[in-house]
């Protein structure tokens, strides 16, 4: 199976825009970096002498970091602050458990992008399989192309270019700001909107997570679920296609690998 179709009335053919969502859509240089936030969280709340289980305080946090991702991950931290109060203990502010699990996750990514920007490996070896030829295809059609990522802004444009993808976006890449109410994937669509004077409907987004889904079908555009297996490359990841369809994607993918059928399906010919 190399596209689900979720919605079949879903919008075709007349497209102007596409969203992208980052890391797990486009980029594998983070791959999994669930393992990375969902423990730590999971040991911080242990810390606040809890009665609840290590299993229980994992499906507590991989439900909200999953219903979190795509939005900022300040959000996430935010989320963390408030049940480490909820358990009776004062928790640090959420910029300091962001920037500890930044450390962790550079801790385990940094030498996989260092590889990627000396050319020790392949870059497309971190990407999502066809993701280059994707964009290739979209841009050739005349359609403007949006990178938006919960990532900080700093990261994700170091790490567009590394990938050699940053020709695609730029300068219309978006990440998280310190000030966090500055930024948003509804605040990025609004812009699309407002500044190509395109509908909703002329809109396609792509992304692994629920926020990039939800914003996207909230103006009646195009919504293509990533359910990347991260590590192998290759197939669905069941996880991700359950709650991507939770969230109210048209399509399910698994990568980009399937182009033709994928052109057929969002009513764009080839070319």
């Amino acid at each position: 199976m190399s596209i689900e179709i979720i919605c079949p009335d879903h919008p075709r053919g007349d497209f102007r825009a596409a969203i992208f969502d980052f890391d797990g859509t486009l980029s594998l240089l983070r791959r999994n970096w669930t393992d990375v936030m969902i423990p730590m969280m999971v040991r911080i709340l242990q810390e606040t002498g809890t009665s609840e289980t290590a299993e229980e305080l994992y499906a507590l946090v991989e439900d909200f970091v999953a219903r979190l991702t795509g939005r900022q991950t300040i959000y996430q931290m935010m989320r963390l602050a408030e049940e480490v109060r909820r358990r009776g203990t004062e928790p640090l502010e959420p910029l300091e458990y962001k920037r500890r699990y930044h450390d962790l996750l550079w801790q385990q990514v940094g030498g996989t992008v260092e590889a990627a920007r000396s050319g020790a490996v392949p870059r497309d070896d971190f990407t999502v399989p066809g993701s280059r030829e994707l964009l290739e295809s979209l841009q050739r059609r005349n359609i403007c192309l949006y990178l938006a990522s919960g990532t900080d802004l700093a990261y994700v444009q170091d790490e567009v270019a590394v990938l050699g993808l940053d020709r695609f976006f730029s300068p219309r890449i978006y990440g998280a700001l310190d000030d966090y109410k500055r930024f948003s994937k509804a605040m990025v669509i609004e812009k699309i909107i407002r500044d190509t004077g395109v509908q909703g409907r002329n809109l396609i987004g792509f992304g692994d997570g629920f926020v990039e889904i939800e914003e996207i079908k909230k103006v009646g555009g195009l919504a293509v679920g990533v359910a990347s297996d991260e590590v192998n490359r290759c197939g669905i990841n069941a996880w991700k296609r359950q709650r991507l369809i939770q969230a109210g994607a048209d399509l399910i993918v698994a990568d980009y690998r399937e182009l033709d059928d994928l052109l057929r399906t969002l009513g764009l010919s080839r070319q």
